[in-house]
């Protein structure tokens, strides 16, 4: 059979392209079914004209808050189908909860909502009777009337006749460094040409199956589901266990940490591509994944760009990798500016987009980076920046050299004020050793300039993380109340 390229099909009817030219190819695999390219489109098909009889349409925001699910992947793409916006966002306290309904809805406004049964059954009676007052809780197995079906097919429709792929259809908070959640939207477009952009250089076939191994209200995880329609190859979705999970997969999205942990299991796996994110990657755990076949790959990106931005496969120069398709970027006096296909239409609050770009079209990403031989190094958030004695220090830049220690599974780097120099940088560590033994300022002195080495070291408390981050805003609140003898700087950037 011959293969038809992804770039030819008209983007909000991947799944049924698919379903027309390979119907018995295996599309999805989740914890209790397989679902053909064919069963999956009539499965999303049934599931929009649920949605549609109870009043899903064109432009309706429909807020889902679960953990990752079969129902959520349904879900999202039954809203692409009758052109509503799926706003995703994690299990969560209601007040939390609460603060983001008012980003979307505002006053008066319908809310439309979609929960997940252990989220429910994790709150309180009282949580349920504040949070569902007024809502609409939607269901996904409802009666259909036969003029419901013919709206959905109406959809698909309109669908097949190439209506306006530039309609928002996600939303995805980012608290970015204030720790208000901003409501990020774009259309299907841009998430395509995320996902195509990284296709370009990044092997993804039909015959591979990609892990969905990260939240889908984090962006690093829709864009899984935007790599798998673009490529027409095979999504599993686990029960959160990853060395079970993992099994049949040649694809996952990782951290450092995830990657260890099933190489130290020394179990067999199908993995040949891991994208890794988040934290400084030790060179020798990339190593250690090439000799069991498992080329591994270095990303940077953010919620703004629908995910990854720069890209390489893992070697030992320290950089985020070269630009990819369909983004552009530039430095201004060092910090990051990006364009392209990919930029998120804007941030949404209650029906209106709030721009995010500058009058060049432009975004500020706040990061601070340089130029090596074409390729894009981090060195920092520009608000983690602080200047000590007169020399710049970037949090990042210690935090990414106390992460490549052998005992030292993560660290954070915070600035306290100084009266000598103005601000010092201390670090939490989460080790399972004891942090004098580790004699963490010996084994950096070759490592870092001087005025850049800490000047003291804590055991790093367990806090909540923000998606798949840990918080730094909740770090820094926990020392400033655990240890008053330190003022901590929360906008060093500003000297405050």
């Amino acid at each position: 059979m011959a293969v038809m390229s992804p770039h030819s099909l008209h983007p909000p009817c991947l799944w049924h392209a698919w379903a027309q030219m390979r119907p018995d190819d295996i599309a999805l695999i989740t914890p209790d079914t397989p679902y053909t390219w064919q069963t999956l489109t009539e499965h999303i098909h049934q599931l929009a004209c649920v949605l549609a009889a109870q009043g899903v349409g064109e432009g309706t925001v429909v807020t889902v808050v679960s953990k990752n699910s079969p129902d959520v992947v349904l879900l999202h793409l039954a809203c692409i189908q009758l052109g509503a916006i799926t706003a995703l966002t994690m299990p969560q306290p209601c007040q939390a909860l609460r603060e983001k309904l008012r980003v979307l809805y505002g006053e008066g406004r319908p809310r439309c909502l979609w929960l997940s049964e252990s989220v429910i059954a994790g709150w309180s009676a009282q949580d349920r009777q504040t949070l569902l007052t007024d809502v609409q809780q939607l269901k996904l197995q409802a009666p259909v009337a036969a003029s419901t079906l013919c709206l959905a097919r109406h959809a698909e429709q309109r669908d097949t006749e190439q209506r306006n792929t530039k309609q928002i259809v996600s939303i995805v908070f980012t608290s970015g460094s204030s720790g208000a959640p901003k409501a990020v939207a774009h259309t299907q477009a841009q998430h395509l040409a995320s996902a195509r952009g990284l296709l370009a250089v990044f092997p993804f076939q039909q015959h591979d199956c990609w892990l969905l191994s990260l939240p889908l209200y984090h962006v690093s995880g829709l864009s899984i589901l935007y790599r798998w329609l673009s490529a027409g190859a095979c999504l599993k979705i686990g029960n959160s266990r990853l060395e079970k999970d993992i099994e049949g997969a040649t694809h996952a999205s990782l951290v450092a940490t995830q990657l260890k942990r099933l190489l130290d299991l020394r179990q067999p796996l199908q993995l040949s591509h891991v994208l890794l994110g988040g934290s400084d990657v030790p060179l020798p755990l990339c190593q250690q994944a090439r000799d069991c076949g498992i080329e591994t790959w270095l990303g940077y990106g953010m919620t703004e760009a629908a995910s990854t931005v720069t890209a390489k496969p893992t070697d030992d120069i320290p950089s985020a990798g070269r630009v990819l398709p369909n983004r552009q970027v530039q430095l201004r006096n060092h910090r990051i500016y990006i364009a392209g296909d990919t930029l998120a239409s804007g941030y949404y609050h209650q029906g209106q987009l709030i721009p995010l770009v500058d009058e060049q079209g432009w975004f500020d990403t706040k990061d601070v980076g340089l130029w090596v031989d074409g390729e894009l190094r981090i060195t920092g958030r520009a608000d983690n920046q602080f200047i000590s004695g007169g020399e710049n220090i970037h949090c990042e830049e210690i935090e990414a050299v106390l992460n490549r220690h052998p005992d030292i599974r993560q660290s954070m780097v915070i600035p306290v004020h100084c009266p000598e120099y103005g601000a010092r940088p201390i670090a939490l560590i989460d080790s399972p050793s004891d942090l004098p033994a580790l004699q963490l300022p010996l084994w950096l002195a070759d490592k870092l300039t001087r005025f850049k080495i800490p000047d003291a070291f804590f055991p790093m408390p367990q806090q909540p993380q923000t998606g798949i981050k840990v918080s730094r805003q909740a770090i820094k609140a926990w020392f400033s109340d655990h240890h008053s003898e330190y003022l901590v700087m929360n906008n060093p950037e500003n000297g405050q």
